[in-house]
């Protein structure tokens, strides 16, 4: 029987998890906005891959998107993405390629509700480096 309890716990944990970051998500969104000049470059980590798109919150449109499920990442790189910060850099590298053909040089940064570390601060400082301001 403590066997059950305890699984109990850690699936209540896993969601008081996942509402804590929406809880966090929402809090940021209050102050974030993307306009046509600075549009908002939104990331998303689920626990298999990673998406990030660049959104005009003015009109709700999302302007340019990639994730390491994305066709074109898979044709470039060989294989089907996956999360670890390599391939979290590829995906940045793909989707400031993407922006520089739309024209978008400069963004607000919405991490989502996660904490800026590990994967997220590498695929804000890669895309920094390949010439997005933040």
């Amino acid at each position: 029987m403590p066997k059950l309890i305890s699984i109990k716990r850690e699936l209540g944990k896993v969601k008081n998890r996942h509402q804590k970051r929406k809880r966090r998500h929402l809090r940021i969104r209050k102050k974030v906005f993307g306009t046509p000049d600075r549009p908002r470059l939104c990331v998303y980590r689920s626990d298999h891959h990673f998406y990030a798109q660049i959104i005009d919150d003015t009109v709700g449109h999302t302007l340019v998107s990639a994730s390491s499920i994305d066709k074109e990442f898979v044709k470039r790189y060989g294989f089907r993405g996956g999360k670890s910060i390599p391939v979290v850099e590829k995906v940045a590298e793909l989707l400031v390629e993407r922006a520089k053909e739309k024209g978008i040089t400069k963004v607000v940064f919405d991490r989502g509700g996660f904490k800026y570390h590990g994967k997220i601060k590498a695929f804000a400082d890669k895309c920094r480096e390949l010439g997005l301001e933040m």
